[in-house]
C-alpha cells in the first residue's frame, strides 16, 4: 500500500498500518491526521510575544513527518514479525531498544498471532534495557494480558517479580489473576489470591467479585454463587446494579426463574438500570419454558432498548408455533421489521404464519409485497410454500411453483427433496420432477439442509425426512463417515426401506433412467 504525504498547512496525512491476525492474513488500517483546530483563549491578561510567520506552519509540518516516519518504522518492525519463525527477543537485540509504542505494538501481535507465551519473555528483556520501565502501570498491563489468555501461572511469575523489585500489586493486578483461575474453574486458587490480596490490605470490590460468580456460573455451581453474594456483604461490599444484572444473566441461562425474578424485583425496587441484556437473557429464559404471557411482557421492554439476535427471535416464533398462534408470527415479523428491515427472517416469518393457517390470500399478500420490495428468493420461502400447497393437496399450483424454482433461482435442499416424496406419497405424481432435478445433476450434489428450522418446527420433519434419519442411524458409525452422502444415494435407500409401498415403484423407475 502507498504511502502518501502531502506537506502544507492543514493538511490530512493518510498512513497505511499493517496488523496480523491469526492466519496471518495482512490488515491495513489508515491513521488519518486531521486538520487542526484553532481556539482563542482571552483569560490571559498579558498576550503572548508574536509569533514569527511561517513559524507554526513548519512545527506543524515537521510534526507531521516525523509522525510519518514512526508508522514506518513501526511498519517495518511488525513485517519482521510477521517472518517465518521470527524471534522478537532476537529483533529487539539487533534494534537495541524499541520505544513504549513499538514495544506494546509488539505485544499486541504476538497476542493476535497465538503466540502469547513469548510475552512475558520479550517483557523482561524490554524493561531490563531501561529499569524506569519497571513499575506497577507496565506489570498491570501485561498481567492483565497474560490472564486474559488463560496464562495464569505465567501471571502469578510476574505477581511474584513484582514483589522482587518492591512493588505494590494493585487491586487490578489481583482480579486479573483472580478472575483467570476462575474463569479456568481453578476456585482454589482463586480464593486463595482473594485472600491474600485482602492480607496486603487490598479491600475487594463488586468487579472482583463478579469474575467470581460469572465464572460460577460457567461451571453451574449455583450454590457458590448465594455463598460468594454473602461474603460480599460481610466485606463491606454489597452487590451494585452491575452484579445483579450479572445475576439476572446467570439465572436465566440456568433456568433457574425464582431466583431470576427475585433479582430483578431488587433491581426495580432499587432503581437500578436494567441493562439490555439482561432483559434479553430474561425473554429467553421465558422462551425456553414457553411461558407466554412474561415473554411477552419482556419482549416488549427488550424492543425498546435492543435489536434482538436471529436466534433470540427463532425461539420466540417457536413458542407461538406451539401454541398454535400462527396470526403473532406476522405481527412479529412486522413488529421487528422496524428495526431489523426485511431480511429473509422477517419474510419466513410473515409467509410461514399464513402458510401454517392455509392461507391462500395471506400467502399471495406476502409474496406480492417480496415482489415489490425486490427481495431475492430462498429455498426456505420456497418451501413453505410447497409445504402449504401439499397441506391443501394443492397439486395444481404445487407442480407450478416447482417448475418455478428455476426462474427464482431457488435449489432445492433435503427438505425440498422431502417434500417431494411425501406429496408422491399421497398421490401427486412426481415423475416429472425428479427427471428435471435429475438433469441438472441436483440429485447427485451433495445432501444440503439449507431450510429455516422455523419450518421444521411449524410442519414437522415428514415422513421421508424421518425415514432418511432411521436408515442413516442405522448404519454402522464406519459407513456413516465414509460414504459421500448424494440425494440419488439417499433416496436410493429409503425407496429400499420402503420397498414394499407401491407408490414408490414410479420413483424408482424415474431414478434408474439413464443419464
Amino acid at each position: 500500500m502507498e504511502n502518501a504525504v502531502t506537506l502544507n498547512f492543514g493538511c490530512k496525512i493518510t498512513l497505511g498500518l499493517p496488523f496480523f491476525s491469526n492466519n496471518n492474513k495482512r490488515i491495513w488500517f489508515q491513521t488519518q491526521f486531521p486538520k487542526p483546530t484553532w481556539r482563542c483563549c482571552l483569560c490571559s491578561l498579558h498576550p503572548s510575544p508574536p509569533t514569527p510567520p511561517g513559524s507554526s506552519s513548519n512545527t506543524h509540518t515537521a510534526l507531521l513527518v516525523e509522525t510519518y516516519h514512526h508508522h514506518r518504522r513501526l511498519k517495518a518492525l511488525l513485517e519482521k514479525l510477521e517472518k517465518e519463525n521470527s524471534c522478537p527477543l532476537q529483533i529487539l537485540g539487533d534494534d537495541g531498544d524499541w520505544t513504549k509504542d513499538y514495544f506494546w505494538a509488539v505485544i499486541r501481535f504476538l497476542r493476535h498471532a497465538s503466540r502469547p507465551n513469548e510475552i512475558l519473555q520479550v517483557f523482561d528483556m524490554w524493561k531490563n534495557v531501561e529499569k524506569s520501565r519497571i513499575n506497577e502501570l507496565n506489570y498491570e498491563k501485561i498481567i492483565g494480558l497474560l490472564g486474559e489468555e488463560g496464562m495464569v501461572e505465567e501471571a502469578v511469575e510476574a505477581l511474584r517479580e513484582m514483589g522482587d523489585y518492591g512493588l505494590q500489586p494493585s487491586l487490578q493486578i489481583y482480579n486479573s489473576i483472580i478472575h483467570a483461575y476462575a474463569r479456568n474453574g481453578q476456585f482454589n486458587d482463586a480464593l486463595f489470591f482473594l485472600n491474600e490480596m485482602k492480607e496486603t490490605g487490598l479491600a475487594p470490590e463488586t468487579d472482583t467479585y463478579d469474575g467470581l460468580i460469572e465464572a460460577y456460573g460457567k461451571y453451574k455451581m449455583y450454590d457458590e454463587i448465594g455463598t460468594c453474594l454473602k461474603t460480599m456483604e460481610l466485606d463491606g461490599c454489597p452487590p451494585d446494579h452491575f452484579t445483579y444484572n450479572l445475576l439476572i444473566r446467570e439465572f436465566s441461562r440456568a433456568g433457574l426463574l425464582q431466583r431470576m425474578e427475585r433479582v430483578y424485583q431488587i433491581v426495580l425496587s432499587k432503581q437500578m438500570n436494567l441493562q439490555s441484556s439482561s432483559l434479553v437473557a430474561m425473554l429467553e429464559a421465558y422462551a425456553d419454558f414457553g411461558i407466554l404471557d412474561k415473554m411477552e411482557k419482556v419482549y416488549r421492554k427488550a424492543m425498546n432498548l435492543t435489536t434482538l439476535k436471529e436466534d433470540t427471535i427463532r425461539k420466540l416464533a417457536s413458542v407461538y408455533i406451539k401454541n398454535y398462534m400462527f396470526s403473532r408470527l406476522d405481527n412479529l415479523g412486522i413488529d421487528l421489521s422496524s428495526k431489523t428491515g426485511r431480511n429473509d427472517l422477517i419474510w419466513c416469518l410473515r409467509l410461514l404464519s399464513h402458510a401454517c393457517l392455509l392461507s391462500r390470500k395471506g400467502m399471495d399478500s406476502v409474496i406480492q409485497e417480496m415482489d415489490e420490495a425486490k427481495a431475492s428468493w430462498n429455498v426456505t420461502i420456497a418451501n413453505i410454500i410447497l409445504l402449504a400447497y401439499m397441506k391443501m393437496k394443492d397439486f395444481k399450483h404445487f407442480r407450478n411453483f416447482l417448475s418455478r424454482l428455476p426462474s427464482h433461482q431457488v435449489r432445492p435442499d433435503i427438505t425440498t427433496i422431502g417434500i417431494l416424496f411425501d406429496a408422491m406419497k399421497i398421490g401427486f405424481d412426481g415423475a416429472e420432477a425428479l427427471e428435471a432435478w435429475r438433469r441438472m445433476g441436483l440429485l447427485y450434489g451433495a445432501v444440503e439442509m439449507d431450510t429455516d428450522p422455523l419450518v421444521l418446527i411449524a410442519f414437522g420433519k415428514g415422513h421421508f425426512l424421518r425415514d432418511c434419519e432411521q436408515v442413516f442411524t442405522s448404519l454402522e458409525p464406519k459407513a456413516r463417515e465414509e460414504k459421500r452422502w448424494t440425494y440419488h444415494r439417499l433416496i436410493d435407500l429409503v425407496i429400499k426401506h420402503r420397498a414394499k409401498q407401491p407408490q414408490f415403484k414410479i420413483v424408482q423407475q424415474s431414478l434408474d433412467r439413464p443419464s
